[in-house]
């Protein structure tokens, strides 16, 4: 018995692909093509669209009377108006686009009536908000017949209602001439020693101011009383009380007390000058 290889390899002619040779035409799967009459759409065409958009957009945003400040919306008014904030800001008319609103708070602090602002920019009807704080009067300065507010720190300010509960200190035109600006201040010594005396004397309701004298007072008796400035008004008042009671007692009508320097206080009579 004859036995087989087991491993026989088997001859194959190599396969050659002849022109109208294989499966016919119409046995191929038919193609595919999107149905329903949908039609595909560029994505360029939705750009322009988007372009488009925008700029009407932006078209609106300029062409628009909406968007140009005409009037604000302010919070914090204590004394000042609506108005004159607005006309502080110096924004009006402007586009809100061309707004910066910390230059816009800039300006508004140049006024002396104003300590601080906050300035914020919203849609219309009110593009502008502005929420502001006031400088508080400490005292009334009167010079040349005008009234001016005058804050702690001695800063000058227009007088914007009648303050009694506040002490008034008057100068004289011969003394001091003009009124005042906004960049003048008061010196500091002269704001705390008018402080202390109006504390240290609650029935006083004006002081007088001299440029080189200071503070000062027309007593019961017709003399005028010189403090000076400064914060040491309760030793000088406690001056002024002894000499004052000394020539009471004395018979004697000084025309001045002068306790300008505590330690070196005198007094002037009417005929025989100044001890």
């Amino acid at each position: 018995m004859t036995s087989r290889p087991r491993n026989r390899r088997r001859n194959r002619t190599p396969a050659v692909w002849q022109p109208g040779s294989g499966a016919p035409s119409g046995d191929l799967p038919p193609l595919e093509h999107s149905g329903g009459g949908r039609v595909f759409v560029s994505w360029r065409f939705f750009s322009a669209l988007i372009v488009l958009g925008m700029g009407l957009v932006l078209a609106l945003f300029f062409i628009s009377d909406a968007f140009y400040v005409h009037s604000i919306a302010v919070g914090g008014l204590e004394y000042m108006t609506k108005e004159e904030v607005f006309r502080l800001t110096g924004v009006a008319n402007m586009h809100i686009f061309w707004i910066d609103p910390e230059e816009v708070r800039e300006a508004l602090l140049q006024s002396p009536s104003i300590a601080d602002a906050r300035v914020t920019i919203t849609w219309p009807p009110q593009s502008l908000q502005v929420v502001i704080s006031e400088r508080q009067p400490a005292l009334v300065w009167v010079q040349a017949g005008q009234l001016y507010w005058v804050d702690l720190q001695g800063r000058i300010m227009p007088s914007r209602a009648e303050r009694p509960d506040l002490i008034h200190i008057v100068t004289e035109d011969a003394e001091i001439g003009g009124g005042l600006d906004a960049n003048q201040r008061i010196p500091q010594g002269v704001v705390n020693g008018a402080l202390q005396l109006y504390e240290l004397l609650p029935d006083l309701t004006h002081l007088r101011y001299h440029p080189i004298k200071g503070l000062g007072i027309r007593d019961d008796a017709g003399s005028n009383v010189w403090f000076g400035e400064g914060t040491d008004m309760p030793e000088k008042l406690l001056i002024y009380r002894a000499i004052a009671q000394n020539m009471a007692a004395r018979g004697i009508q000084p025309f001045e007390i002068n306790i300008v320097d505590p330690d070196a206080p005198y007094v002037c009579l009417p005929v025989t000058g100044c001890l």
